[in-house]
């Protein structure tokens, strides 16, 4: 009886604490996507010197991984704000809603592209978004409308055009918002070039995601986690690895490592912001507007990510690599900072 009690009261006495630590906080917490995490880190080291408030606490938890932790309530144990690199998915809203998460405000930052990277020491890659396809899908489309266990183990097997290297390429994991985006712009976008399969989009959808979406799992894709920079740094090391990143990784490391050329486009800044490069996605941060009156300088560190100043066309992020949203589009972002209009799916 004793130690039953002796174990409720240590229970509660942690409990107590963990909630007290909660509450005390006074320090912006993000978490979230990888590609996001070097911009939101310059924002948060800028904020924590220019203002009277501390420097966020800043995680790379991928897009899934920060939706996860955001949604899991109010508590103050977890985060304000998450970073992703895709829209926040309706589950993950119904999620956010079902937890008590309900004031929510969607912030567009900007357009990132997602690159095919290798050593500067290896010929740099031109391919098609079948070729990607056919590199990293598991099952493979033939003409005759069936499909069978992907057979490449070389480049050169995909497309004659190819290197005669091994397919070797790492990225990011399920969790990754990154992830996400590639599959649906690239592997997606080379898998629809069969006619067949494009077909099949409208009679089994299902089925038609479950052959586009579905990445190899034989050890030629790789996952790496969440460390873009641990991506770049076995590249270097080995020249016949490709690699998967958002375009600031490329920007930031250019001496080292190039980027494939995708249906004719480089992925640079001006073909990601025109559109020109086939796999580019728009970037995003959530907010829990409620911490905005319980947590200290949120609300001026959104204002801040979002100023001209960081996030603007001459804005010090476009040097992290950062492509700026249209005038047209800011414009829009800055009538919504003003009225914090919820976010509603």
């Amino acid at each position: 009886m004793k130690t039953t009690i002796l174990t409720l009261l240590l229970t509660y006495f942690v409990a107590s604490t963990s909630i007290g630590l909660a509450e005390d906080r006074n320090q912006i917490r993000v978490v979230g996507s990888s590609t996001v995490y070097p911009f939101a880190t310059t924002v948060a080291e800028n904020f924590g010197k220019q203002t009277k408030y501390k420097t966020p606490v800043i995680e790379s938890t991928g897009s899934g991984g920060g939706m996860k932790i955001f949604c899991s309530g109010m508590d103050l144990r977890y985060a304000d704000v998450t970073n992703a690199s895709r829209r926040i998915k309706k589950k993950e809203y119904d999620k956010c809603i079902n937890n008590g998460v309900r004031n929510i405000l969607e912030v567009k930052v900007g357009y990132d592209g997602i690159v095919l990277a290798n050593s500067k020491k290896a010929k740099k890659f031109s391919m098609s978004l079948r070729d990607v396809f056919l590199a990293l899908a598991k099952d493979i489309p033939t003409e005759d409308g069936k499909t069978i266990p992907n057979p490449y183990t070389t480049w050169k097997q995909v497309n004659p055009m190819l290197p005669a290297t091994k397919i070797e390429v790492l990225g990011p994991p399920p969790t990754s918002g990154t992830r996400d985006a590639f599959v649906e712009l690239a592997m997606e976008g080379g898998c629809k070039t069969f006619k067949w399969v494009k077909a099949m989009k409208k009679t089994d959808k299902k089925a038609y995601k479950s052959l586009c979406h579905t990445i190899r799992e034989d050890g030629v894709y790789i996952e790496a986690g969440e460390n873009d920079n641990m991506i770049v740094h076995k590249l270097v090391v080995s020249k016949n690895i490709l690699g998967i990143f958002g375009f600031s990784f490329l920007d930031t490391n250019q001496d080292k490592i190039q980027g494939s050329i995708i249906q004719g486009n480089k992925p640079t800044f001006d073909n990601i912001a025109t559109g020109k490069y086939p796999v580019s996605r728009p970037l995003y941060f959530y907010v829990k507007k409620n911490n905005m009156g319980i947590i200290g300088g949120l609300r001026e560190y959104v204002e801040m990510f979002t100023s001209d100043k960081a996030s603007g066309p001459e804005g010090y992020l476009t040097d992290k690599g950062l492509i700026p949203l249209g005038d047209v589009e800011r414009s829009k972002r800055s009538k919504a900072m003003k009225t914090l209009e919820n976010l509603v799916m």
